[in-house]
C-alpha cells in the first residue's frame, strides 16, 4: 500500500526522553569495565529496567545475578557493578567480606538522597521516604540507615492514618522517579498533620524524571493514544504512563518493542502522543515510529520543553579506557 491511501497520523515525540544521565554512566560503567578487565564483569541486579539494554550486555560479557554469593569461588578477583538504583549499606560491606572488586554505578542523585536521608538522621529526626515498595532504589535508600529509622510512606491515605506522636522530629526524602502530582499530595497530607516535617536540603526527584513528565504533560492533551516506552519493573515509565492519561491522552499505554505492540487494540487514531522513560534506548523510540510508518502516513511533531545537559562522569579507575564507536552507539542507546 502506497503513503497516499495510508490515513495520516500525527505522532508528538517527547523531548526530553530516553536515557537520562544516570543511566547512561551506569551503562557506561558496564561497558567500560568489560573493556578495560574482560569478560566475565558481574552485575548486581539489572543496572537499569530495560530488557533491550541488558541483553546487550549480556552479550558483551556481563553477567547478571541477584545476590554476591553467586559469583562463583575462581571469579571472586573479577568486578562486581552495583546497579543505578543504588544500594543497602549492607552490599558493599558484603562485597568487601569477600574481597571483592566492586564498582558503585548509582545514579548521583540517588546518592544525593541518600545523603539526605543520613542528614536528617544524623539531625535526629526519624526520615519518612515517600516510594514504592519493593522498588530498588527504595531498597538501597532505606539500607543506608538502621533499621526503624526510616518509614516508608507510599500515599496519601498512609500519610493521613500512619501512627506518630506530633512531637517526633521528622524529616522527609523521595524516591527520585516518582510523579510529581502524586508526591505533591502525599506531602500535603504529612504537612497537614505534621508542620515541623522538615524538607531535604534539595530536590529528591530528579530533573531527569521532572523533565519527561512535562514533555508528556504538553504532548498528550488531545491524543487518541500515548505510548510510553519502557519496562513493567521501571517506575518512572509507569509513572509517565499515568501523567499521559491525567493531562488530557484518551489512552496510556506502557510498551517494550514494536514487535509487542497491540496492534489489534489501537482503533482509529489521529494523534499519537510518543516518549520513553529513563532506562528506555532511543533505538526503541525509532523501531516504533518506523513500525508505525508501515501502518499510517506519519508526521513526526517535536513536543520539546527543555534540553539537558547534564553529564555524570564515571568512576576514575575506568576514565583512561577508550570506546569504540559501537560500544559509544550503545551506551548512548544505539544499536
Amino acid at each position: 500500500m502506497q503513503n497516499g491511501m495510508l490515513k495520516p497520523l500525527t505522532i508528538r515525540l517527547c523531548g526530553p526522553r530516553g536515557f537520562c544521565a544516570g543511566v547512561d554512566r551506569a551503562i557506561q560503567i558496564v561497558v567500560l569495565a568489560l573493556k578495560k578487565y574482560g569478560a566475565p564483569v558481574y552485575v548486581r541486579h539489572e543496572i537499569v529496567h530495560n530488557r533491550y539494554v541488558v541483553q546487550g550486555l549480556q552479550a558483551k560479557g556481563a553477567v547478571f545475578i541477584e545476590e554476591l554469593d553467586e559469583i562463583p569461588p575462581e571469579n571472586r578477583d573479577r568486578p562486581v557493578v552495583f546497579s543505578a538504583h543504588g544500594v543497602p549499606k549492607s552490599v558493599p560491606a558484603d562485597a568487601e567480606s569477600r574481597n571483592l572488586f566492586y564498582l558503585d554505578a548509582t545514579c548521583p542523585l540517588v546518592s544525593k538522597v541518600h545523603k539526605q536521608a543520613m542528614r536528617h538522621h544524623r539531625l535526629g529526626r526519624h526520615v519518612l521516604l515517600v516510594g514504592h515498595a519493593g522498588h530498588p532504589e527504595v531498597i538501597g535508600t532505606m539500607g543506608q540507615l538502621p533499621a526503624g529509622a526510616v518509614t516508608l510512606v507510599e500515599t496519601e491515605e498512609k500519610a493521613r492514618d500512619f501512627p506518630f506522636d506530633g512531637d517526633v522530629p521528622l524529616g522527609f526524602v523521595t524516591q527520585t522517579t516518582l510523579s510529581v502530582e502524586d508526591t505533591a499530595g502525599i506531602l500535603r497530607a504529612l504537612r497537614e498533620r505534621f508542620p515541623h516535617l522538615e524538607a531535604p536540603a534539595a530536590e529528591s526527584i530528579c530533573y531527569a524524571t521532572t523533565n519527561r513528565q512535562e514533555a508528556v504533560k504538553a504532548a498528550a492533551a488531545g491524543a487518541d493514544l500515548f505510548l510510553v516506552v519502557g519496562a513493567p519493573n521501571s517506575s518512572n515509565s509507569r509513572r509517565l504512563v499515568e501523567v499521559a492519561e491525567r493531562a488530557g491522552a484518551r489512552r496510556a499505554l506502557l510498551v517494550q518493542r514494536a514487535a509487542e505492540m497491540p496492534w489489534g487494540e489501537i482503533g482509529e487514531i489521529a494523534v499519537l502522543g510518543l516518549s520513553a522513560g529513563a532506562s528506555a534506548p532511543e533505538i526503541i523510540v525509532d523501531e516504533i515510529i518506523a513500525a508505525f510508518g508501515e501502518r499510517f502516513d506519519v508526521t513526526v511533531e517535536l513536543a520539546e520543553t527543555a534540553i539537558e545537559t547534564e553529564d555524570f562522569p564515571v568512576m576514575r579507575v575506568l576514565r583512561d579506557v577508550e570506546l569504540a564507536a559501537a560500544d559509544m552507539a550503545f551506551v548512548n542507546g544505539g544499536a
